[in-house]
């Protein structure tokens, strides 16, 4: 069967317009030794890669990323240091919460932050125990404290649609959501050392339990509704450390495996009846200590990867 010229372009585009929806890649954070940021394709295979300062003290690390909208990377090299590369490894951005907005001589962890779309940057400190949000210049826009567990270690914060903040507090373990005045709005007590928590298009919050080695579901009102717990059923996929979280537009979950060993994926894509349907096993790159990471999908992939087909000779 002879297909037209006007129909062959057509199918083209068709195609096209599928592969872009399908692309996935994966940029990841790696520490406890490895100190890396790589971005990989949907099976694994390294398509850029940069070497990392790794942690100041301590045991760990990289604890939080983004890919910015202009294709840059905002990582922390350090637990104070916050840097933004472009793909091209030049360093655009820089923030230091060991020394600036007050923090001279105090203690200082980060562990999470945020690039708005205003081009403001939201950090937790832990230690100092707030949230600040400061401009390109570094200079302090807003500020609240901590009122649960930010003196100890705070782990990921994210944005809810509404503007509060879900802040993940290792000690005591309880996720606690913040309005824009420092007021607690809502909290849950899961009494492990947590780790994530994102708040999902039904309203409910998704909860990476951390040391608990568990991801749950929970409503408004407290009730889990929905739980993965020490192992995904009917699989050999153990769960360890379970870090970052995403939602999926089809309504998946993705979940980070962190500690889990050689023999268990780092990142894993299940849906809501528990089935697996996409993992990221790449020992070798990250080691035991991918604690954060990022799905790219969609235009975005694509962007991407016309930006690293730039930096090929």
């Amino acid at each position: 069967m002879k297909i037209s010229g006007a129909a062959f372009i057509i199918l083209s585009l068709l195609c096209s317009i599928s592969f872009a929806q399908a692309e996935r890649l994966v940029l990841v954070g790696a520490s406890y030794g490895k100190n890396i940021l790589a971005i990989c394709d949907s099976q694994g295979e390294r398509l850029w890669s940069h070497r990392t300062a790794g942690p100041s003290k301590g045991h760990a690390g990289h604890h939080d990323l983004q890919l910015l909208e202009n294709g840059n990377i905002l990582f922390h090299d350090t637990w104070t240091t916050l840097t933004e590369i472009t793909l091209d490894k030049k360093v655009v951005w820089t923030y230091d919460s060991a020394t600036m907005n007050g923090n001279e001589g105090e203690r200082v962890d980060v562990h999470a932050f945020k690039r708005l779309a205003n081009g403001h940057t939201i950090i937790a400190e832990s230690g100092v125990g707030r949230i600040i949000e400061v401009d390109r210049a570094g200079n302090l826009i807003h500020s609240f404290p901590l009122k649960k567990g930010g003196t100890q270690s705070t782990r990921l914060m994210r944005m809810t649609p509404d503007g509060n903040y879900l802040v993940c507090s290792e000690n005591p373990g309880v996720v606690t959501e913040y309005d824009r005045s420092g007021n607690v709005v809502w909290d849950y007590v899961i009494n492990t050392r947590v780790y994530g928590a994102i708040r999902l298009s039904n309203g409910n919050t998704l909860i990476a339990s951390g040391g608990g080695n568990s991801v749950l579901e929970v409503t408004p009102q407290k009730q889990v509704v929905w739980e993965i717990n020490r192992q995904v059923p009917e699989t050999d996929v153990e769960l360890k450390w379970t870090t970052c979280l995403e939602e999926l537009e089809n309504g998946h979950f993705i979940v980070g495996n962190c500690h889990a060993g050689p023999g268990n994926p780092q990142i894993f894509e299940i849906t809501r009846d528990k089935q697996i349907q996409w993992s990221f096993d790449q020992f070798d790159l990250v080691g035991n200590g991918l604690a954060c990471w990022q799905i790219i999908e969609g235009s975005r992939a694509s962007m991407v990867r016309k930006k690293l087909a730039t930096l090929r000779p």
